[in-house]
Order: C-alpha cells, then structure tokens, then sequence
C-alpha cells in the first residue's frame, strides 16, 4: 500500500490567524514506530489480550491490532504504536474545535496521530483516522516538544483533535500534564466511545471536552458510526460529572438524523442528563468519503434545530458550517436575549461580558472566559 503523506503546518493566515517560526518537530520515517506500552487492558491466555479502552472490548491474538489500528500485541503486551507520532499539527481558533465557552478568540496549537475507534461514513479525516500508522508519514512530537511548540505560536490551549484522541490517550494525557506545568491549557475532540474509567481519568485532567453526539438514534450509530450510541450518552454524563467544561456537536446529515423528532429527542436528553447551560452545536454535513451521495444539509435545517433546542429548554444552541455572520453563531444571554458574543465564522468580533456575566442583566453565562 502506497504511503501516505498528510503532514499538515501551522496556519498561514486563512483563519485569520498570524504565526511565524519553524517548527521544531523531527520527520519522522512511517516504519520507526515509538511504542510505549498501553494502559487500560487485560492479558488473556496464549498471549492474547483483551483492550479495555473502549465499548469494542477488542481480544488481540499475538502480533495483531485493535480495531483502531494503533494498539498492537506483542507476545501478550499491548502497546500503543502511535506515541510522540504526529500526523498533522495546526494553530486553529478555539472557535472551529467547535468550543464557543472556552477562551473565546484565542488559538489551540492542534495535534493528532492515526487511527480512530469508529468507522462513521461521513468522516472528513478519513485519509488519517482509518489508516494503519506504517502508511502515514509523521514528525517526532514528543509532550515536551508539543509544549514548546504551542509556546513559539503563542497558543495558550493544546488540542487533541482530527483523529479519535481516546485511541492514542496515553500520548494525549502526557501532552496534558507537560502543559499543566508550563501553564497551558488543553482540549479534547473526540467521539465519546470510551468506557467509563479511562474516560473518567481522561476527564480529570482535560480543561474542556467536545462530544460529538451523532445520533440519539441507536440505529444510525450501528449503521452510519459502526458503534453503539450509549456508551457514548454514558461517557457525556460522566464529563458532567467530573465538572470538566463540556460541549456537544450534533452533524446533521440529510434523511439520516436531521428529523424535528430526532432534535427534539436529542435536547431533551441533554437537558434532563446534562443540563440546560451545556452548549449544543448543530452543524451541517458535506459530502465526503462513503455519503457523497447525499446533498449537503440545507441551512434552514440546523436554523429550525436550534429554533427547537430553545423551545425544550437549550440555552445555548449554535449553528455551524453556515455563511460567516449567521446569528447563531453568536453567544446570547438567556435572561435578556442580549448578545454577548458576536461571532463572524471563526473570529470573535466583540465580547461584553462582565467577569462572566451578562452586562445588562447580570446572569451568570457558564464557561471557562479566561
């Protein structure tokens, strides 16, 4: 199988975003893996062993991988073969995580390396997230190095996104503990198919989580995600839990999930488990990989999805993937309809909140603003 080659660079300005220097990552050949051994599994009889990680429970005989394609078996030790491995880097605005409550208006210095636990049909990474590591060229980025690099870009958040963090954790959580201790930030992006103790130590240490909750329907998990859908409403009420900042995406994709009734299912669930105050992001598909036979989603659809997460009691519903400046893209006060948080596309144009707090009527908006 031909290599792959999809070393991304820092953002030269298309959003918005002025950066400079050199960056200090290694290339680094496809076939020099770096394995550390994983965590989270159990070694089973005649050297196989079983991955505790996520809902798939994968048994892995000798010399074999997970379902992920970064988690190998080597005589009856699992490792992770994808640690200190990045396959793309970028500075982003925090605002195209989605997280709309999180430091408005400053950049994540975004990592991520092969691999993913699901296999969704309409997946915009797919030349990385489904493929093994031995055909995608990376660069050496070691926690110490990720640090240092989200320092020279000024990026005071480090994000963990564009593949499935939950499969290369073990990395992701020392790139954590490497920030905490140079004072940055850091932010998971991920699909929530995990089980509840890594996701419960995953949680502990992020500064802010984004979901992306794809269905409320289980069907549509098992034939568009090859998943299940509670595991996934199972690791959302437990980042609640942990007080972790959280948010939610919701991609609605034509005929598949984008029903009134779907929506409506979909907020009542977040309000009962959740809260009113956890923001939900509905967002448009494109088509791409295995769904490019479906339209793109019409904006009027996640306009009438956010008309219904406010009337079932949503205060924070947003729409995304629409024209620059669309109204829902800013952040109102749910007391007084001000906006606080004027938006256009990925940049914040105003925000007039006081230490937290809506200017004309004092209510209190949730997040994390500095």
């Amino acid at each position: 199988m031909q290599r792959r080659e999809f070393i991304r660079t820092v953002c030269t300005g298309s959003c918005g975003i002025a950066v400079s220097g050199v960056f200090p990552g290694r290339a680094l050949a496809a076939d020099k893996p770096y394995e550390v051994e994983a965590r989270y599994y159990e070694k089973l009889d005649d050297n196989w062993v079983s991955c505790q990680v996520c809902p798939r429970g994968c048994a892995v005989a000798d010399g074999k991988k997970g379902f992920c394609r970064v988690r190998i078996n080597r005589g009856g030790k699992y490792y992770s073969s994808v640690y200190g491995r990045a396959c793309t880097y970028h500075v982003d605005p925090i605002e195209k995580k989605p997280l709309f409550h999180f430091m408005p208006g400053t950049t994540a210095f975004s990592i991520a390396t092969v691999g993913c636990n699901l296999d969704c049909k309409f997946c915009q990474n797919w030349e990385i997230s489904q493929e093994h590591p031995e055909n995608v060229d990376a660069y050496e980025l070691k926690p110490a190095k990720v640090v240092e690099a989200a320092k020279q870009f000024d990026a005071p958040t480090i994000a963990y996104t564009y593949t499935e963090p939950i499969v290369w954790f073990e990395y992701a959580l020392d790139c954590v503990r490497a920030g905490h201790d140079e004072g940055l930030r850091s932010v998971m992006i991920s699909a929530g198919y995990m089980n509840r103790e890594p996701m419960v130590e995953v949680a502990g240490e992020m500064d802010a989580i984004k979901i992306d909750l794809k269905s409320i329907n289980g069907d549509y998990y098992k034939d568009i995600c090859s998943a299940t859908l509670q595991p996934v409403l199972s690791t959302l009420a437990t980042i609640r839990e942990t007080g972790t900042w959280l948010e939610i995406v919701n991609l609605m994709v034509p005929t598949l999930n984008d029903s009134d009734e779907d929506v409506e299912k979909l907020c009542k669930w977040v309000k009962e488990n959740l809260g009113s105050d956890v923001p939900v992001h509905f967002t448009r598909f494109y088509p791409t990989y295995k769904l490019k036979n479906l339209p793109p989603t019409p904006v009027v659809t996640v306009e009438k999805a956010r008309a219904i997460a406010l009337a079932n009691g949503i205060n924070y519903p947003y729409v995304g993937n629409v024209p620059s400046g669309h109204p829902g893209e800013s952040t109102y006060c749910p007391g007084c309809g001000e906006m606080v948080i004027k938006r256009v596309g990925y940049r914040v144009l105003s925000i007039t909140l006081k230490d937290g707090k809506c200017p004309s009527c004092g209510i209190e908006i949730p997040g994390i603003w500095s």
